[in-house]
């Protein structure tokens, strides 16, 4: 409203007239550990502010403040407390890495943490979020190489009429970005177990293929223990009536938690692939030992009639039968053909030659 117009509101008797209060200034935050730090109102962008004046934004109507941080250092963490009054218990957790995945109820707020995962190379690469929702509030902290969440505020941003629901659409759309970044790892081990398996038909698997399909293995349980306790926390959003949870929400938790339990039952039948293959893998090549045992057994059995006939006329006896017989030598390489031939037939038609 121009100036004129307020000034003749004043004047004006009625006094019952209200203007609303003013918005906090906002400015650009540029401080190491903070990734990203705005203010929405009526799901639209009003800035950037400063972690110090978050909690001017707190308690507007239909305001929210979404503050991204990346491994902040204990000072950072108090400040953020400060601000929101969040909880002692909370802000431990989220100073230290490598904690389950698990929803936890301080008053008026919710804390949740939840595992990331991607690829990178050949190697599956864990990341770690923790998040602060409450009213009028959203803090995010990243720990490890997790994906930046600059995609998930982007497309809030662009559909103002869900952001308007608040901070349990931040928290429904962070949710959903961590679990649909979970498709591409399990689509690219998907693709590896299936060369593993061709290669497995066509030629036995090699040291570093056996030590692959180990570490294959090993990846999923990991992912699998980073995704099943994920489980009952979108499960309980979709539920339980959490502070400050709106019910027309309750429909997108529970497309999460759908979409959770089809990555479990994913990494379960992967998991179940690979024993297999890694079973069969072994199953061959013991197989291919016995085919060779029996082929080793069959000539030593065929070669030990020449060598048992040599050592006993090999002895210096000079009465042994048929040695002053003219064609005794003659008789003894026949009777030796004969019985080797007749084991080496015996051999094959029992498939070990």
């Amino acid at each position: 409203m121009a100036l004129q117009d307020r000034e003749s509101a004043r004047g004006d008797a009625k006094p019952h007239v209200v203007w609303p209060e003013p918005a906090p200034s906002v400015k650009p935050c540029s401080r190491p550990g903070v990734i990203a730090a705005a203010a929405y109102e009526n799901g639209q962008r009003v800035g950037d502010i400063e972690i110090k004046d978050a909690h001017k934004w707190k308690g507007r109507d239909k305001a929210v403040v979404w503050i991204g941080l990346h491994e902040p250092d204990n000072e950072l963490l108090r400040e953020v407390q400060a601000e929101f009054g969040l909880h002692d218990l909370a802000i431990e957790d989220a100073s230290h890495a490598h904690q389950r995945p698990k929803l936890e109820i301080y008053g008026d707020s919710i804390f949740v943490v939840a595992r990331t995962a991607h690829m990178n190379k050949d190697e599956i690469v864990f990341g770690e979020t923790h998040l602060f929702v409450g009213r009028g509030y959203v803090v995010s902290v990243r720990h490890g190489p997790s994906t930046s969440y600059n995609l998930v505020r982007q497309r809030c941003e662009a559909s103002p009429a869900s952001l308007a629901h608040g901070e349990n659409y931040i928290l429904y759309s962070i949710l959903d970005f961590i679990v649909d970044n979970y498709m591409p790892v399990l689509e690219g081990i998907h693709s590896e177990v299936e060369e593993l398996e061709e290669r497995l038909l066509r030629e036995r698997l090699d040291k570093k293929d056996i030590e692959r399909l180990y570490m294959l293995r090993r990846s999923l349980l990991r992912l699998r223990n980073a995704v099943v306790p994920l489980v009952d926390v979108c499960r309980r959003h979709e539920h339980l009536d959490l502070p400050g949870m709106d019910a027309t929400l309750h429909a997108l938790f529970r497309d999460v938690t759908d979409h959770v339990r089809r990555v479990q039952e994913d990494i379960d039948t992967l998991r179940e692939v690979l024993a297999f293959t890694f079973e069969a893998s072994l199953m061959i090549g013991q197989s291919e030992q016995t085919e060779i045992s029996r082929k080793l057994a069959s000539w030593a059995a065929i070669l030990a009639v020449p060598t048992a006939v040599a050592g006993i006329y090999g002895m210096n006896f000079d009465d042994m039968p048929e040695l002053k017989i003219r064609y005794a030598y003659f008789v003894v390489l026949l009777f030796i053909a004969f019985v080797c031939g007749t084991l080496y037939r015996m051999f094959r038609k029992a498939k070990w030659l």
